[in-house]
């Protein structure tokens, strides 16, 4: 027995096709909205990672600021407590600096000088006095030049003849030469400090292998 198909399949078939990739078509679009809301759940997250990740950063840096300042204050109080050592120190070194001036004018006075006023401040000197000639004046600035150990620098600031006699009689006169001179008081730390360049000095120009003082002297 043949059956015929008398139904028009050529149309059903193009229904079923257009069917078939309307439902394929929705398919991807719903797939599509899913990797798509998934890569947007991935960013929120990520985001809120990063925000996160940026407040603890902050909040660090904030701590870091504060700890940063403390430090700022105690370095300060640590150089002001520096200056207040420093100036301790220099008192403590300064306080024998009369004695060594003293001791200096006493040792250093030629015979024939004799000293009225003697100024100090700082390390500056000013010494003024009389003496009986030009020469006792010249020693003098000799004296303290090459010869003190606290004192340096002399310079002359002024000398001029007078008349001292009694009764302002002009047969007893005497012819004496006031003078003023500025002098440098040397501290403590200068002597350490000439001695460690003179130490210096001798080490360079002492020809190599020579032995030192000491090795010398053993």
């Amino acid at each position: 027995m043949i059956l015929i198909n008398l139904l028009p399949h050529r149309e059903e078939k193009r229904r079923r096709r257009k069917q078939a990739f309307f439902v394929a078509l929705g398919l991807a679009a719903l797939a599509g909205l899913m990797v798509v809301g998934a890569w947007y759940v991935v960013l929120l997250e990520m985001t809120h990672l990063q925000q996160a990740r940026n407040e603890f950063l902050q909040s660090e840096i904030q701590r870091l600021e504060g700890q940063i300042k403390d430090i700022a204050s105690l370095k300060s109080e640590i150089e002001a407590l520096k200056a207040r050592q420093k100036v301790v120190e220099d008192f403590q070194i300064d306080r024998n600096m009369p004695v060594h001036l003293l001791n200096e004018l006493v040792a250093q006075t030629p015979e024939g000088v004799y000293l009225s006023t003697i100024r100090q401040d700082g390390q500056g000197v000013a010494v003024s006095g009389v003496a009986q000639t030009n020469e006792r004046v010249s020693e003098f600035l000799r004296n303290t030049a090459y010869h003190a150990t606290w004192l340096e620098r002399p310079e002359l600031v002024e000398i001029k003849a007078t008349q001292v006699g009694a009764g302002g009689q002009a047969r007893e006169a005497r012819r004496l030469f006031e003078f003023s001179v500025r002098l440098t008081l040397k501290r403590p730390q200068d002597l350490e400090a000439q001695a460690a360049a003179a130490r210096a000095s001798e080490a360079a120009s002492r020809p190599a292998g020579a032995p030192g003082p000491a090795a010398s002297a053993s």
